[in-house]
């Protein structure tokens, strides 16, 4: 058996959505996506439901929206947390640098759209840190379907030898990865 890793990457994400063009909006005036292609429901047999292709780069898409036109949609509700089937906790987006990640938390409050976590230092080793883990500066959002965003920047890497290394080099000689 071959110990190499066969998935190069994560590269996108689906998500289905309650309205196309209030998500497509929300993505593309918040964060700067461009829509790539959008296709009606049923274009191809296969496929009944609505698509958008957004890039936030030079990839054909980095985020999918789909809506079933068949499906009466409602919001989440807490009992959503408390029983139903399996659901995607949080997706993140990595900001290039900590001034963009500043930027995007000023845009945020400006839209008025509610932070539901943070800011905060995802550490229990670093000076400031919360205690959490991911050895990140982040703030999370929900976006208008409730789903749970995570936005970042200044994430840890790992060291050959398993050691954490924060964004400005300095190693956390106690942080170690699980593996290797």
């Amino acid at each position: 058996m071959t110990t190499e890793r066969p998935i190069q990457m994560f590269h996108h994400f689906a998500l289905d959505v309650a309205d196309m063009d209030r998500s497509i909006a929300f993505y593309r005036d918040l964060f700067g996506f461009k829509l790539t292609e959008r296709h009606k429901a049923g274009e191809v047999a296969a496929i009944p439901f609505e698509l958008a292709f957004l890039r936030c780069g030079t990839h054909h898409h980095d985020l999918v929206l789909s809506h079933n036109t068949k499906k009466t949609y409602r919001a989440r509700t807490p009992a959503d947390d408390a029983e139903g089937p399996a659901y995607i906790h949080h997706f993140a987006f990595a900001c290039k640098d900590r001034a963009s990640w500043e930027g995007l938390l000023a845009k945020i409050r400006a839209h008025d759209i509610a932070i539901i976590r943070g800011p905060v230092l995802h550490s229990p080793w670093q000076k400031g840190g919360e205690g959490s883990w991911g050895e990140n500066l982040s703030f999370y959002i929900h976006d208008p379907d409730g789903h749970r965003l995570e936005l970042f920047c200044d994430m840890a890497t790992i060291a050959a030898d398993g050691t954490f290394v924060t964004h400005e080099g300095e190693r956390i000689e106690q942080a170690k990865a699980a593996e290797i």
